[in-house]
């Protein structure tokens, strides 16, 4: 006998709304299968409201409860069993996050839940990167979003430690200044944890670095060099905003932010003596819908 479910996750993020939709794949006796059904995003940058001015704006407060009735339309379509929406860095700094939050349940009732970024790597770490690990080396799983960055450290099949930090990409490209703490005390953190691991490899997860692999051309699960990323660094800064878009196709909220984003990616291999990344599909959302499965979160 084979069950099938549907789950679903909302990630709201500095950048970005998404709704990932999931197959559940339940066959007899053996563990359940997690398939990517639907992913629908949406562009509201959040962070650039909360880095800025320190709260929402009334035009990305109506865009964010439009966003929400609609996934919430797409989620009855689709005969969603169970959901949970989750907030990160720019609802959990933003001063009218928690207002924000009721009234989005009392037009649309979609409950979000305000996540710190402890919680935020724990949801990434029950993501299928366990699937990729390998019991005799080590990893440092690096996601990169548009407020926040968190760092997980597995070794031997075992997470190890993680740590979030403000160095997210809209953070960086809105109020570098205010980043320079957070990024010194994340090389510190991350050069800490990793300095006696020899051969380590990093992991990447985020939208940015999932488009610079898509650029490489590569197939899927073979590494990106260090090398790589940085000569990709290299080359879209030289390029204009425009430029990005127009010959790498690049979506108008994506041709900026992947600048700092691989900014971030090259700094981490840096300072942990990574070679290569890989870079498999999944993010936030992936975590989120596995940990609602089991009862989690």
């Amino acid at each position: 006998m084979l069950e099938l479910k549907k789950y679903a996750a909302i990630d709201i993020g500095s950048n970005g709304v998404r709704l990932l939709i999931s197959n559940v794949v339940i066959p007899q006796n053996k563990e359940p299968l997690f398939r990517k059904s639907s992913l629908v995003r949406v562009p509201i940058r959040l962070g650039a409201d909360t880095f800025l001015d320190g709260k929402i704006s009334d035009e990305n407060i109506d865009r964010m409860v439009k966003a929400m009735d609609s996934y919430k339309r797409i989620m009855d379509i689709h005969k969603v069993e169970n959901y949970k929406a989750c907030a990160t860095s720019a609802l959990r700094e933003a001063t009218n996050g928690p207002e924000i939050v009721k009234e989005i349940y009392k037009k649309t009732g979609i409950k979000i839940d305000i996540i710190d970024g402890k919680t935020e790597a724990q949801i990434i770490s029950q993501t299928d990167i366990k699937e990729l690990i390998e019991d005799n080396k080590s990893y440092l799983y690096v996601d990169v979003g548009g407020g926040s960055t968190e760092f997980t450290l597995f070794s031997k099949g075992e997470l190890i430690t993680s740590k979030s930090f403000k160095i997210g990409t809209v953070r960086l490209l809105e109020t570098p200044d205010e980043a320079k703490a957070d990024w010194k005390a994340a090389k510190k953190w991350v050069i800490e944890q990793t300095h006696s691991i020899k051969n380590l490899t990093l992991i990447g997860s985020g939208g940015n670095i999932n488009k610079i692999f898509k650029l490489s051309g590569k197939a899927q699960m073979k590494p990106l060099s260090f090398d790589y990323l940085m000569e990709q660094y290299k080359n879209l800064s030289l390029m204009t905003y425009e430029e990005r878009i127009i010959e790498l196709s690049l979506n108008p909220d994506r041709a900026d932010v992947i600048i700092p984003a691989l900014k971030i990616y090259t700094a981490a291999m840096e300072w942990s003596n990574a070679s290569k990344i890989y870079v498999p599909k999944i993010g936030l959302a992936d975590g989120i819908v596995k940990m609602v499965y089991y009862g989690l979160l």
